[in-house]
């Protein structure tokens, strides 16, 4: 028993080994564009309804978490079935990664909001930039298992969000403040795996 256990776990070690040297293509290009076009659309939406989001600031909040939200659950159905397409008998090996790459700074950024809201509601115009430099964190954290020319939308979510710390008042609540950031950095997101998944078909 003993042997089988042993053998069960070298088995599940070299999974886990092929897994993080292989390259993720869960992550489907036209989901991440549609993310794009979310944020996009909530910049819109607080043009209309949001005039003036320092002055509305949980509307103005409750529209880019839900944003958010909504991105992050429609990413992580289409990469369930992906990577089980894709990555076969690899596929929670490589769900489990993926996860794991994303998830401190999304809790860290989860925790900042919580923080700022709760104890320090003069420097909310800070978030935008924060969220934008956590969410580059993320990128970067999963370049090791992505195409190579992922490293450019992490550093434009990183320069995008100083851009807006370095505004230095509400001007940071601006809806094109998260809608351009995020719209065109998704979309470029988007681009590189179309692309990559393109040249990688043209060499099988």
């Amino acid at each position: 028993m003993n042997d089988l256990n042993k053998a069960l776990g070298d088995i599940s070690s070299i999974r886990r080994q092929m897994a993080r040297s292989t390259q993720f293509r869960g992550y489907g290009p036209a989901t991440l564009a549609a993310t794009g076009v979310f944020a996009i659309l909530a910049a819109s939406a607080q043009v209309l309804w949001l005039p003036d989001p320092a002055k509305a600031i949980a509307p103005y909040l409750a529209t880019w978490i839900t944003t958010a939200i909504l991105s992050a659950a429609l990413i992580a159905t289409q990469m369930r079935a992906r990577t089980r397409r894709i990555h076969s008998g690899m596929a929670d090996e490589m769900i489990r990664m993926a996860v794991e790459q994303f998830l401190p700074s999304a809790g860290a950024g989860s925790l900042l909001t919580f923080v700022l809201v709760r104890f320090v509601p003069g420097a909310l115009w800070m978030l935008p930039g924060m969220w934008q430099v956590i969410f580059s964190l993320g990128i970067f954290s999963s370049c090791r298992f992505l195409p190579r020319p992922m490293i450019a939308p992490g550093l434009w979510y990183l320069f995008t969000g100083l851009g807006c710390i370095a505004l230095a008042d509400n001007r940071a609540l601006s809806p094109w403040a998260m809608g351009i950031p995020y719209g065109a950095g998704q979309l470029l997101m988007a681009a590189i795996l179309f692309f990559n998944a393109r040249e990688g078909d043209d060499e099988i």
